[in-house]
């Protein structure tokens, strides 16, 4: 079918319907609902014979709607009503909850049900959470409810009477998200800040000033007077509650009246100048099981296995996060192991270079220098690795030289429910990170042309297809890095992996004599330099479009409906 899709931003989760419905034979087009009419003009073009709204932050146009069937995505089970769905499961610790599919009428998710999933609800940022299981829930909704429309029989279940149990859910303020240090718990307030984590992150007052909070993670062992900072680690702070401590990676100043737009930034370096002194503790690259900390890299050995674990906030990897993930590749190769596999947490695995840490340093065309240059420096020292097999296990997003960081290693396995953006265009990039290389070897160079210039998202099963990916792993978002490390652990086992290992190095050898890695790099790298030092170079208005949230920002880029 011809189906639109209309959104008020092409997000991780429209794109994942966008891919999802493609892969099913669908024709998917996109409208932006920047504007009531921009919608209408886009329906009259396309014609669709459904409209499916994925994430909207206004209504549909009745005249759109009443003319049209169009399926809404509600984030909350039959009967939940309101802007803030997510918001409420996370605060009442709702151990279960659900995404409907619901037709668009005259009163705010009332209309009659088309489907609804259930999911399971960890203990996971919102963020996070919208991305992995409600995510899962939203495209098996959807596809149910698009395989009910298209049957021409399915009657779709009113929610008036008895059998639907409307809850209306008031938007969740900052009021309900207020943290008291001195009395909250430290589960208290890490239920706060996971409800509120990528935004709008929660208010509170820090060092005589306003600032949001974003990202929370438990602390076992550091204590303090509730509210203070007590210690640094890898860019974030460390807040002592009234029974232990809590780790926020991320704050955003609270923009003034009239005032610059602020955006997120690693914690430390927003409070640059105003941070107490406090012990900057190092983060462990080897933990305990029994201990409840916060480090953004890890590593775990299981006999010939390797795990070289990352998840850095919003997938996005600064100059620091790839030098130090760099140091501890390099621990990893130290290792008697036969297979590395790098990767491996739920959530995104990398979206590539840090644009808001580039937005606010005082030169963002040297720090973006230095930042494609420590990516490059970690994408070859995966490529020059020829005495072990080194997996990229995927259980979440990747975009640009994220893909890219992934398609160095040997083998790239996927989660079911990631989607991979393998270009640099929507940024004004030409891109780095050998993409030159690995890419075009992987899929071809007509293909790999094609990847970049339509700058459309891929599904996991898709990019198995394609040959961007080796293998697709079906598992839950908290059951896929037990899911990888099975995995790992069956492919050392394999007899021919010592030959495959050989011949890898083999690979590499011929590889280098006919065109070396440096002269990628090299390439790449001209290109890239002229993007970041020319001041009149469109990367520079997109990115700080991106970073402030401003019309014409990457992320509400993408198809549109022709």
């Amino acid at each position: 079918m011809r189906i639109l899709l209309v959104a008020s931003a092409f997000n991780s989760l429209t794109q994942r319907i966008q891919a999802d419905l493609s892969d099913r034979g669908h024709t998917p087009a996109l409208a932006l609902a920047t504007e009531d009419e921009v919608v209408r003009a886009a329906v009259r073009r396309y014609a669709p014979e459904l409209i499916v709204a994925p994430m909207l932050r206004t209504a549909l146009p009745e005249d759109v709607w009443s003319a049209h069937t169009c399926l809404i995505v509600h984030p909350g089970p039959p009967g939940d009503r309101g802007p803030s769905s997510l918001d409420w499961a996370i605060h009442t610790g709702a151990e279960r909850w659900a995404v409907t599919v619901l037709q668009a009428d005259a009163e705010m998710d009332a209309g009659d049900i088309w489907a609804t999933v259930p999911f399971e609800v960890p203990a996971v940022g919102k963020s996070d959470l919208y991305r992995g299981e409600a995510g899962d829930a939203a495209v098996a909704a959807v596809a149910l409810a698009v395989e009910r429309f298209a049957s021409g029989r399915h009657k779709p279940q009113p929610q008036h009477g008895p059998e639907v149990e409307a809850v209306c859910r008031p938007y969740f303020r900052q009021e309900a998200r207020r943290i008291d240090w001195s009395a909250d718990s430290s589960e208290t307030v890490l239920r706060k800040l996971r409800g509120a984590d990528s935004q709008p992150g929660v208010l509170d007052e820090l060092l005589g000033a306003q600032w949001y909070l974003h990202g929370g993670h438990p602390e076992d062992e550091l204590r303090g007077i509730p509210g203070a900072i007590v210690a640094t680690r890898a860019g974030a702070i460390c807040r002592a509650t009234r029974d232990g401590a809590v780790w926020i990676p991320e704050l955003r100043r609270r923009r003034t009246p009239g005032g610059p737009v602020t955006f997120k930034r690693p914690a430390v370096d927003a409070l640059a100048g105003c941070l107490p002194p406090v012990p900057e503790v190092p983060a462990p690259l080897e933990l305990p099981g029994h201990r409840r900390t916060w480090t953004d890299i890890g590593y775990r050995e299981d006999g010939e296995v390797g795990r070289l674990r990352f998840s850095f906030p919003g997938g996005a990897m600064s100059t620091a996060h790839c030098r130090r993930l760099l140091a501890a590749y390099r621990f990893a190769l130290s290792r008697p192991t036969s297979v590395l596999v790098l990767g491996g947490a739920r959530d995104f695995f990398s979206n590539g270079i840090h644009l808001n840490v580039i937005e606010a340093a005082a030169d963002p065309a040297e720090e973006s220098w230095a930042n494609i240059n420590a990516m490059d420096d970690l994408v070859e020292a995966v490529l020059r690795t020829t005495d072990r097999l080194v997996v990229a296990a995927l259980g979440g997003n990747a975009a640009a030289g994220g893909v890219m960081l992934a398609l160095a290693a040997d083998e790239v396995w996927c989660r079911a429910g990631a989607v991979l953006n393998p270009h640099y265009r929507l940024m004004g990039l030409y891109g780095s990170e050998y993409w030159t290389y690995t890419l075009p070897r992987r899929v071809g160079g007509d293909r790999a042309e094609r990847l970049m210039r339509e700058a459309a998202p891929v599904s996991a099963a898709a990019a198995v297809a394609l040959g961007l990916a080796d293998r697709l792993v079906t598992a839950s978002p908290e059951g896929f890095p037990d899911e990888a490390a099975r995995m790992a652990e069956q492919m050392a086992g394999y007899r021919a992996l010592a030959r495959r290992i050989a011949d890898k190095g083999a690979v590499r050898v011929r590889d280098e004599a006919a065109k070396p890695l440096a002269a990628y790099r090299h390439e790449e790298l001209n290109r890239m330099h002229r993007t970041f030092f020319r001041a009149d170079d469109p990367y520079h208005a997109l990115r700080r479009a991106f970073v402030r949230k401003e019309a014409g920002g990457a992320d509400r880029a993408g198809p549109v409906a022709t």
